[in-house]
């Protein structure tokens, strides 16, 4: 299990991934769609939804962008593709086109 301590949250909370989820978080991260990771872990899209949600909740995000920010943060990532600057990726508000 990937296991860290929350900075921001109560002393005794820790964050942790199992193995599966950790796996998860990796291939979405590599930008692969829920159906792709399925595809490449051997298990349901449904499956993959459930531990998307998981970490979500784990992590106390709502969307892939912050997920990858916040485990990044908490050094929840063992490796990153090396074309990935984690450092560039933050969280905006959208732009309307003129």
């Amino acid at each position: 299990m990937a296991r860290v301590h929350s900075p921001d949250a109560d002393s005794d909370l820790q964050i942790r991934l199992t193995k599966r989820e950790s796996e998860v978080l990796g291939l979405v991260i590599e930008g692969k769609s829920n159906k792709e990771v399925a595809s490449e872990l051997y298990c349901s899209k449904r499956t993959v939804d459930f531990h998307i949600a998981r970490i979500y909740d784990k992590l106390n995000v709502s969307n892939r962008i912050q997920a990858v920010r916040r485990a990044a943060l908490l050094g929840l990532l063992q490796a990153t593709p090396d074309h990935m600057d984690l450092s560039l990726i933050h969280i905006s508000e959208p732009t309307r086109p003129y």
